[in-house]
């Protein structure tokens, strides 16, 4: 039986001059094409210049709160939530936080935040080692940082304090000192008397009693405040006394460690009576600072700065030199041990985070806890 000669194949490839038509190598009609082509243009033109932000605009609102895509703002003395504009992009620092200025649009019944004003002042601390910006700020446009700690329960603990003392400098903020929880100790941390003498107001006070609340809420009045301070020293219970219709919710420290336990899990703005503006922050556990070289710490310790003119060296770390006069007034005590060593555990924590190797302290407090 034969077999019946196989059809040769037609090669329905069509072959394409990509040099000549290149533009409409891809399409059968080129009047579609050009068509598709133009409304697409025109689509893309109309929304990019529907979308642009803003390049000037006068603040309108203030933000209260937010998350990563929402805010709420305060406008015209009504609370509102808006969408944050996917185009506003964060810098070295957070894009928004509570006390921000910002300039909202309303498009149909949604409220966009479409421009932050620029910060004048504000709160931060460093970012955590996955986060997209170096800084974090926890409150925008302050006049005041109330550094809240307590007199017992949890501990009072001066390392924190100079810490936010650096911090309140480099934000353009200037810090109060509360001390809260007076009632549980019979004698009053021995340090105050210390920070008295740099120049910092100190206010002592009981949420139990209400000692001390009224000349706090007197320094509070017509300047925009912020809370910071270690979790379960009282920040909440202070916003309380201050103004009961709050009724922000509080918790017991724990027996055990002697720590707070979160209450307040982000920041908030509030207005309360006399024209107090106050914003209240999440307790911490540390205080990372950015901004600062391991060198420049001591010119954040004023007492330190003034010794450090009459040590060897000029470059003197005053950790281990010979003949520095910081560590000769540690050890006399014209220089109080906790401040030198609230110096040494920041110094060692910057020099770390930049990979130096800390400074070798003398063998004297090598045993301290820094």
């Amino acid at each position: 039986m034969k077999r019946k000669p196989q059809k040769k194949k037609r090669n329905r490839v069509r072959n394409r001059s990509w040099g000549e038509a290149h533009e409409t190598s891809f399409t059968h009609d080129r009047a579609k094409h050009r068509s598709a082509q133009s409304k697409f243009s025109d689509n893309a033109q109309s929304n990019r210049e529907r979308d642009r932000l803003p390049e000037d605009f006068t603040p309108n609102a203030l933000v209260i709160a937010h998350s990563k895509k929402w805010a709420f703002v305060m406008q015209d003395g009504e609370e509102r939530l808006c969408l944050i504009d996917e185009q506003l992009e964060a810098t070295d620092q957070t894009l928004l936080a509570s006390g921000d200025r910002v300039y909202i649009e309303q498009e149909g019944e949604e409220f966009i935040v479409r421009g932050v004003a620029p910060r004048r002042s504000y709160l931060a601390r460093l970012a955590g080692p996955h986060a997209r910006v170096k800084t974090q700020v926890l409150a925008a446009n302050v006049d005041l940082l109330i550094i809240v700690a307590s007199a017992a329960r949890p501990p009072f603990r001066p390392g924190l304090i100079d810490r936010y003392l650096i911090t309140a400098e480099l934000g353009n903020v200037t810090p109060v000192l509360c001390v809260n929880k007076v009632d549980l100790v019979d004698t009053l941390p021995e340090e105050l008397q210390r920070y008295r003498e740099l120049g910092l107001e100190v206010f002592t006070t009981s949420c139990e009693h209400g000692e001390g609340m009224a000349e706090l809420k007197a320094r509070l009045e017509g300047q925009v405040s912020v809370l910071a301070g270690h979790s379960g020293v009282g920040k909440s219970s202070l916003l309380n006394v201050m103004d009961p219709e709050l009724d922000l919710h509080t918790r017991s420290i724990s027996e055990s460690t002697q720590r707070g336990k979160h209450t307040t899990t982000a920041a908030r703005y509030y207005e309360i009576g006399n024209d107090i503006r106050i914003i209240d922050t999440p307790g911490i556990r540390s205080l990372g600072l950015w901004g600062v070289s391991p060198e420049e710490v001591a010119y954040y310790f004023p007492e330190i700065a003034a010794l450090a003119l009459q040590c060897r060296f000029r470059n003197c770390t005053h950790t281990h030199e010979p003949d520095c006069a910081v560590q000769n007034a540690a050890d006399n005590g014209q220089l109080p041990l906790a401040r030198y060593k609230s110096y040494l555990r920041i110094r060692a924590s910057l020099e770390s985070d930049t990979g130096m190797t800390p400074g070798r302290l003398t063998a004297k407090y090598q045993g301290h806890r820094l």
